[in-house]
């Protein structure tokens, strides 16, 4: 069995492919478009941070066909997006298992800890990917909105985030995020993009936007305080700047499932329901080691237990990939 990067040469592969792919990252594939996704293996187009990773994986012995596999990886973030596989009607070969091995270990080294991937749970893929070392963490349904939302409107103030807002999202974010979650997908430090709303001096609600060509993203975080939010929805997305005619995708996530009746009622489409599962790429070993206590009036203070200390989490060795290869 023979994996390698993408090259230029594959590219009649990738053309005879262009119908028969799977995407797994919802974001990209809606404002982005599902034909940009495998062209990626050629161009990127997400920002000077995030590389796109394509492989082709091709078995020793005809007539399986290739299988074509692409990851994207932001540089310096803890997870990658499984975004695309294909051919779709190969998914049963136990190649897939190996070329999923190799995507992990080559993402783990660039220092990816998980690697994520939005799946219809009705779809042939799911079981596939729960065989390989894929697990749900969360699911989550699309929503998407065509025009003007519907409905009577409360004119409060949202504002573009600023540097000052993070710290209030990030309570509101640990407040309203499981703890699961949070260990996949860590509020990044800085640079956040969307809109936030204030109540009594805090941070209500915060909505995390995604632009691209044929949509914008919209995920919302909400306190469940917060009171008489569609009608807030409303005036927000019909004052959203920069949107022109692009389409609406609002993702609800199960943990807060009581936000589809106000998105519901805006007059937006649902989409299918998604499991959002993780691959973990590293494993936390556990060492247990004393340490002195800081003197207090002079006198030392024997800790009354150990203390945990988390080792540094190692990466899959890619010398056990390539004996299966």
């Amino acid at each position: 069995m023979n994996i390698r990067p993408f090259e230029w040469r594959d590219f009649p592969l990738l053309h005879t492919y262009r119908n028969q792919g799977i995407y797994l990252d919802s974001t990209r594939a809606l404002i982005h478009g599902p034909t940009l996704i495998p062209l990626g293996a050629f161009l990127t187009f997400l920002g000077p941070r995030t590389k796109i990773y394509t492989y082709r994986c091709e078995n020793c012995s005809p007539p399986d066909p290739p299988l074509i596999g692409q990851v994207a990886y932001t540089l310096g973030a803890s997870y990658a997006r499984l975004s695309y596989l294909a051919p779709e009607n190969a998914m049963e070969m136990s190649d897939l298992s190996t070329l999923l091995d190799y995507m992990a270990v080559q993402i783990g080294s660039l220092g990816a800890y998980h690697i994520l991937a939005d799946v219809d749970e009705s779809s042939q893929v799911y079981h596939l990917l729960r065989r390989v070392g894929f697990a749900i963490y969360a699911r989550q349904r699309t929503w998407r909105l065509e025009g003007q939302a519907s409905g009577e409107a409360d004119a409060v103030t949202w504002s573009a985030c600023k540097s000052s807002d993070v710290i209030g999202i990030r309570s509101l974010y640990c407040n309203v995020v499981p703890g699961l979650v949070q260990q996949v997908e860590p509020l990044p430090k800085k640079n956040l993009k969307g809109f936030v709303q204030y109540k009594k001096g805090d941070i209500s609600a915060y909505v995390e936007l995604k632009h691209g060509r044929y949509g914008i993203w919209a995920q919302p975080y909400v306190h469940p305080d917060a009171e008489n939010f569609s009608l807030q929805l409303v005036h927000f997305l019909n004052s959203l700047p920069g949107r022109r005619n692009r389409p609406l995708y609002i993702c609800v996530r199960s943990y807060q499932s009581w936000l589809e009746s106000a998105v519901e009622a805006i007059g937006a489409q649902p989409g299918p329901q998604q499991a959002v599962m993780v691959r973990h790429l590293t494993v936390a070993n556990r060492v247990k080691q004393t340490y002195p206590l800081p003197a207090i009036n002079g006198k030392h203070v024997e800790p009354t237990a150990p203390v945990v200390q988390f080792e540094e989490a190692c990466h899959l060795e890619l010398s056990d990939i390539e004996k299966q290869s």
